[in-house]
């Protein structure tokens, strides 16, 4: 027990202050990480280590402007391989719906 569980007023006998904390999650309502959505799975990584957090958000706005300046440099080669990896994206996201539906 540390102090901050402890009353203040030393003659206390209440026994909530000796007793487990009530706002505890109970372990059969805790959700497995394979249950979690990827935005979820990034929030909990990012909590579980800031600096790895904060690491791939700046990455992500390099990427990000660095899509922008090949846009406004070379928008038809820009514009063809945002074409090419929008189709990738559907038809990773195709195969990943017919194997979830044939696992489950």
């Amino acid at each position: 027990m540390t102090d901050t569980d402890r009353s203040v007023d030393a003659e206390s006998g209440d026994p909530a202050d000796s007793g487990p904390l009530s706002d505890q999650p109970d372990p059969e309502d805790v959700p497995e990480f394979g249950d979690l959505s990827i935005p979820q799975r990034a929030f909990v990584a990012a909590a579980q280590n800031p600096s790895r957090g904060l690491l791939v958000v700046g990455l992500f706005a390099f990427a990000l402007a660095f899509y922008a300046a090949f846009w406004l440099s070379f928008p038809r080669a820009a514009g063809l391989l945002s074409a090419v990896a929008l189709i990738v994206a559907a038809v990773a996201a195709l195969v990943y719906r017919l194997l979830d539906g044939v696992s489950g």
